[in-house]
């Protein structure tokens, strides 16, 4: 159950209208009040004798009574109290005792003989109520709802657990700021999926993706066609800025405006300058890495780093200090927003998804200590200035390596998160996850499919013998894998490694060494991805010629008579010295 406590407004008629309309929203029906300061309000929705203008008056009563100067310009409070999708239909009296717990323990209607303000619950749809007060209580005071929005907080946290409704994860005041009730309106009579504040908390953290530089970010900002207003100090620097779509305007024909420090904690232009400042200064590798390969292949080489960078990140996060780790978290955001930014269609959307719901994980009050994470944002900035991929290929076959080693960082991040009580983000950190899945299952499928016809095509001898060198190398987990359908993709993968002079052995003990697999649907398809980054080999195996048994079986005997480091290609001496 989520109460959403929004600014305060000035005019009780008009949210009143909104309330009550069913023409223009379809989710508004059968408007009615489930609940009053005095349980005998009238109902413009059930009495044909009453009115809204009835309702705002007794509602307004209190406010007026006072002399115009000491009347609060915004006088109206505003909540909405939602149920969870999967929650059970309540009835009008249980939304009634809702709206009289939220009233009282946020101060608007104390009870026990407190003085309160005069309120009214309005439901006009199955999952949700609206409460409306007016912030003058019956003797003239201001109430006492100072942090509102928390007390509702923990209150539906008591409710949920009476009424056996979902357990909603407490909030720690690191979230990002909701739209309100007004943006939202807006957004939907402007025909919008989102609300300024939502579209530009996005491009702004897209902006911020693997930037090093005040200059840099606001240039992003100005290709992504947003206005952009800095805040200077006397000396000249600026500390600050805000940012407006082209097209929301106010009443008054001008932009609306939001500074980044309103879109979200870490969007700050402070904030930000730490990502950069810590990377950069006095940092000759981190210099040396500015250089950014374009052009053709630059979309697949971003994605191989991406996948190389995630997977020591992973170890960070399992492994680090929590401030090093917190680094790390926070830059894959980073890493998801360029993703999603750069790849195809089919992958576009759910990558989208995946890093607008890690963006909650991305914050905790584990304050992040930057600069150990230079290679994550390094490979944010390699994505973007790589430029988008196709969706197929190279491209598309490094796109669904990328995502799979991504998909068990974001996991490692939602345990670390969940070890500290971080419910919010630990549950965001989950969504992204499933977002992730999705997401690869829909890069993977032409990649893998390849490498399964070639594994199916592999000799029974050759098969046979990797059976054997797997169930070697990986005594724990070799039934199961050969239990899979993707065992012959990763035949196939093992065989193209002993053909480029790698020991598969070792290969596959590093791709699982101090790694979880418990969380993947397919233990063959991670092993197949980690395996062909570790041993450099093409993502996209369909323009490889076939592996030949003989070169296979050559491949084997030189590999068991004399094992090569992992992932490290055989020198010209070292196959000299065995000839002879």
């Amino acid at each position: 159950m989520i109460p959403s406590v929004n600014e305060s407004g000035s005019r009780t008629i008009g949210l009143l209208k909104y309330l009550y309309e069913t023409g223009k929203y379809e989710d508004h029906t059968d408007p009615h009040l489930v609940a009053s300061f005095d349980g005998m309000s009238p109902d413009p929705g059930r009495d044909p004798n009453a009115t809204l203008k009835d309702l705002q008056q007794i509602l307004d009563q209190p406010v007026m009574a006072l002399a115009e100067h000491a009347r609060p310009a915004k006088h109206v409070w505003h909540t909405s109290v939602r149920a969870d999708p999967g929650d059970r239909i309540l009835s009008d009296e249980e939304w009634a005792d809702i709206a009289r717990r939220i009233v009282a323990a946020t101060g608007i209607d104390p009870g026990e003989g407190q003085p309160g303000c005069r309120w009214a619950a309005v439901r006009h749809a199955d999952d949700h109520i609206h409460i409306v007060a007016t912030l003058v209580t019956e003797d003239g005071h201001r109430p006492d709802d100072y942090r509102s929005g928390a007390r509702a907080q923990a209150e539906a946290r008591l409710i949920e657990m009476e009424l056996g409704l979902r357990q909603v994860a407490p909030g720690d005041g690191t979230a990002a700021q909701r739209p309100t009730s007004a943006e939202r309106h807006k957004a939907e009579r402007q025909g919008r999926e989102r609300t300024a504040r939502e579209e530009l908390r996005e491009t702004v953290r897209r902006a911020v993706s693997g930037a090093r530089s005040d200059q840099e970010f606001f240039d992003r900002l100005a290709a992504a066609g947003l206005l952009i207003r800095r805040r200077a100090a006397p000396s000249g620097d600026f500390i600050g800025y805000k940012v407006a779509l082209p097209d929301d305007l106010n009443k008054d024909g001008e932009p609306v405006f939001y500074p980044g420090a309103r879109l979200a904690p870490d969007l700050s232009l402070p904030r930000i300058r730490e990502r950069w400042s810590s990377a950069t200064q006095n940092n000759p590798a981190a210099r040396q890495e500015e250089a950014i390969s374009t052009g053709p292949g630059a979309p697949a080489s971003a994605r191989r780093r991406t996948a190389s960078a995630a997977w020591e990140a992973m170890l960070v996060v399992e492994h680090g200090e929590d401030a090093v780790a917190a680094a790390h978290i926070a830059a894959a955001g980073e890493v998801l927003d360029a993703l999603a930014k750069t790849s195809a269609a089919r992958t576009r959307r759910e990558l989208r998804d995946a890093a607008t719901a890690f963006e909650r994980a991305s914050r905790s009050h584990v304050r992040a200590v930057r600069g150990h994470d230079r290679a994550l944002r390094q490979a944010a900035r390699d994505l973007v200035h790589g430029g988008p991929a196709l969706g197929r290929g190279e491209d598309g076959a490094t796109t669904a390596m990328a995502i799979d080693m991504l998909f068990f960082l974001i996991t490692a991040a939602a345990h670390w998160h969940a070890k500290r009580g971080h419910a919010q983000q630990a549950e965001a950190a989950a969504r992204a996850a499933e977002h992730l899945r999705t997401a690869y299952q829909a890069a993977a499928a032409q990649p893998l499919g390849v490498l399964y016809q070639r594994g199916r095509r592999l000799s029974r001898p050759v098969l046979q013998r990797q059976t054997v060198l797997l169930r070697e190398a990986l005594p724990g987990l070799a039934e199961k894998i050969l239990a899979e359908p993707g065992w012959y993709a990763l035949a196939a993968t093992i065989a193209e490694a002993e053909a480029a002079g790698h020991d598969p052995a070792a290969l596959l003990s590093d791709a699982v060494e101090r790694r979880e697999l418990d969380t993947a649907d397919s233990v063959s398809d991670v092993l197949v991805w980690r395996m062909r980054r570790t041993a450099d080999l093409p993502a996209d195996a369909s323009s490889l010629p076939e592996a030949s048994t003989a070169g296979v079986q050559s491949a084997t005997r030189r590999t068991t008579t004399r094992p090569s480091a992992p992932g490290r290609r055989r020198s010209r001496e070292e196959t000299s010295s065995k000839t002879l």
